[in-house]
């Protein structure tokens, strides 16, 4: 029952604001603003959790820019009206009962290998806000960038063998792909060129014309001194991250065997053919590299999939290259005993409209779409939820971007609830609810 104050016109009247008001007092005792005091208790009750390798000790993350139609890929529906359906048939699975769409023919003879989430939904129709979604976990907010999954993992687990935590294939694709409120020490490191050229060669990675290894070293000793008398100065995260990426970059130049995990020229053609020579199986390829190396995450894109008009072409044009690349990842990792300690992700940012509109394409649709995990801990040979008969909503098991990312986040070591600091002192939660899919973990 609410009691009335015992004296309207006094504010510290109640037994609970006199304690306030000499609690505040003892504060200014102690020389400490209200403020600060307040930051203090904020980052005294941060939940804090030892983030240590997991069952995946590497994420590749397969993203589809532009919205992969779930219809014309991992959820057919061959019963709908036809101008649901789409243009194209669906073809059977090594899953019994289950079909992918005709332009997957290879995942369709390894579906037994993965776990295909086919009742994904979130609330974001625009490109950027879809994107934020799957890169971050989390809604955008006006008031704080967040960091990528790639940037959280850095920030939680570090470099491995001298390479970076966090790689981009073959450049870091979106502004939310970046360290967000982390410093930018925790970046990715983006290839700056494509493994697809026929030149390939990452930027900055050996060492210029005319510096050997001994006037290497001997710039490196200097530029160590320069930036010791620097830091002395002056603190700040521009300098933290410089020092940061240039420690890195040595390391980089410094280890052949770091260098040698960019350098596709070490695969066979026969093992390039198994992933295509083209855009889409060559940054598999690398990607399976760097894996195998110790990149923690690897992110990379392929294709383009917003596809307004003439839906037919555009699936055409991209599907077989991504289908055949990520079949070949899967069977390539498998062979190599690492699927087991490999998370191979595949998603885009939301899925198509229902309905083939007037141009034959189809629309942005947040509301369902599907989503596929391989390796790492998951589950094989199981197609989880399920969208209704015209592919519009859920209508079993509908899984959240928050639910996806603290599974992700789960596999390699980390526990989403911890919080990690952000500016002005305020403690954010990795993922900020949704619960680890454990019905899809092994």
């Amino acid at each position: 029952m609410k009691q009335n104050h015992p004296c309207p016109g006094n504010p510290f009247a109640s037994d609970n604001s006199r304690r306030e008001f000499l609690h505040v007092g003892l504060l200014a005792g102690l020389g400490l603003t209200l403020p600060q005091f307040l930051k203090m208790e904020a980052q005294g009750a941060q939940k804090t959790y030892t983030s240590k390798e997991g069952v995946a000790k590497s994420v590749i993350q397969i993203f589809l820019p532009g919205g992969l139609a779930q219809q014309e890929s991992f959820d057919p529906k061959p019963y709908a009206p036809s101008e649901y359906r789409g243009p194209f048939g669906s073809i059977p699975t090594k899953l019994k009962g289950e079909r992918f769409g005709e332009h997957m023919k290879e995942l369709a003879k390894v579906a037994d290998m993965m776990t295909v989430i086919r009742s994904m939904s979130h609330g974001e129709a625009a490109h950027e806000r879809g994107t934020h979604n799957m890169f971050t976990g989390y809604r955008p907010s006006p008031a704080l960038q967040f960091p990528s999954m790639g940037s959280v993992v850095s920030h939680e687990l570090g470099p491995k063998n001298n390479l970076p935590p966090y790689v981009c294939v073959p450049n870091v694709p979106n502004i939310y792909a970046n360290s967000g409120y982390l410093s930018s020490a925790f970046g990715p490191f983006g290839l700056g060129a494509d493994p697809a050229q026929g030149n390939f060669k990452v930027r900055d990675l050996n060492l210029p014309n005319g510096v050997d290894d001994k006037r290497f070293h001997r710039r490196k000793s200097m530029l160590e001194t320069v930036d010791g008398h620097f830091r002395s100065l002056e603190k700040s995260d521009a300098l933290d991250s410089m020092d940061s990426f240039y420690q890195h970059a040595y390391k980089l130049i410094s280890s052949q065997k770091a260098r040698e995990a960019f350098d596709l020229s070490k695969e066979s053609d026969k093992i390039k053919e198994m992933y295509g020579k083209n855009q889409a199986g060559q940054r598999m390829l690398l990607a399976r590299r760097l894996a195998e190396a110790g990149v923690r995450f690897i992110s990379l894109t392929a294709g383009g999939w917003d596809h307004h008009d003439n839906i037919k072409n555009g699936i055409q044009k991209n599907l077989p290259s991504v289908d055949k690349a990520v079949a070949a990842l899967l069977q390539d990792l498998k062979q190599r005993g690492m699927l087991d300690n490999t998370l191979v992700l595949l998603t885009s940012e939301f899925g198509r409209t229902p309905k083939i509109n007037k141009t034959n394409g189809r629309d942005h649709w947040p509301r369902v779409f599907s989503v596929m995990l391989a390796g790492g801990g998951v589950k094989s040979g199981l197609i989880y939820g399920k969208s209704n008969a015209l592919a519009a909503e859920p209508e079993e098991d509908k899984v959240g971007v928050q639910d996806l990312a603290k599974t992700v986040y789960n596999q390699i070591g980390i526990n989403a609830d911890k919080e990690l600091m952000a500016p002005g002192g305020r403690p954010m939660e990795i993922v900020d609810g949704g619960e680890v899919l454990n019905d899809i973990l092994v």
